[in-house]
Order: C-alpha cells, then sequence, then structure tokens
C-alpha cells in the first residue's frame, strides 16, 4: 500500500507525482469506442482535419481518468473508502497522441467525517500537464478517506 491516510493529508500539500505517461492513438481509440462515443473528432482523421486543431483530439474522459489515475499511488491507492465525486473539471489545452501527462495533486482541504469516525474526506486538485507545461486538465476531486488504523 502506498497510499496515504486521513491523518497523512494537510491543506496546501502538493504531491508531485512520479509516474507520466505518454498517450498514444491505442489509448484513445479503445476509450472512446469502448465508451459508445461516435465523436469524430476523436476518431475521424478526415473529419478532424477539417477542426482547428487539424488532428484527432483524444477524449477528454480518457485524460481526466489518466490524471487522477496517475495520483493514485501516492494518494489512495489502499487508503480510500470511494471517491465522492468531482466538483469542477476543464480541460484548458487538448491532449494529442503523442503528449506525455505529468500530474500534480493539491490538498485543498481535509475534514473528519461526521457519520464516520473512521473516515474523513479530503479535497484534492489534481493538475495534469502536457510535456511543454500546459495544464491540460484540472479537476477538484472529494475521496473519502480512512484514518490510520490505531
Amino acid at each position: 500500500m502506498s497510499g496515504l491516510w486521513f491523518e497523512q493529508f494537510s491543506v496546501g500539500q502538493v504531491i508531485t507525482h512520479a509516474i507520466r505517461r505518454t498517450v498514444t492513438e491505442t489509448d484513445n481509440i479503445t476509450f472512446t469506442t469502448a465508451t459508445m462515443n461516435p465523436a469524430a473528432l476523436h476518431l475521424d482523421y478526415a473529419a478532424a482535419a477539417e477542426t482547428e486543431f487539424g488532428k484527432p483530439l483524444v477524449n477528454s474522459l480518457f485524460t481526466l481518468g489518466l490524471v487522477v489515475g496517475i495520483s493514485v499511488h501516492e494518494t489512495t491507492l489502499g487508503t480510500t473508502v470511494g471517491n465522492l465525486g468531482f466538483e469542477r473539471t476543464v480541460f484548458p489545452a487538448p491532449v494529442f497522441y503523442g503528449d506525455t501527462i505529468r500530474v500534480e495533486t493539491e490538498v485543498m482541504a481535509v475534514r473528519p467525517s461526521k457519520s464516520r469516525p473512521t473516515q474523513g474526506i479530503v479535497t484534492f486538485v489534481h493538475r495534469g500537464y502536457n510535456q511543454n507545461g500546459q495544464v491540460v486538465c484540472e479537476a477538484v476531486r472529494n475521496a473519502l478517506m480512512m484514518r490510520q488504523p490505531a
């Protein structure tokens, strides 16, 4: 287990995640078709060539999943009860095939659960950056975390 217990998080804490991941065409096509998204912007080179981007965009939900997934090892692996939801998610810049994504997580809030004395809620801001340092995803997420066993 490499995740942190509720008590190990503090407001303002920033975790720079060690794992990085280069996005491939296969990632995008597999995710997009598996989730039944027929958008030509993700799947059709000819149609995507007619857009302002000139090439296919990586599915934003894949980007979100990748950004949160990269954060798991150093935040919630083995110590989370569950994901409570996302307050806000934005994609300020597109992701393309060949982009390498790195992630930082900032702890925005930490509070004990009122109804579950062995757990607490941590609000994370996950930021994904491409190889040029551009933010490609920012997501505010609430996670129900386990308290450290006595």
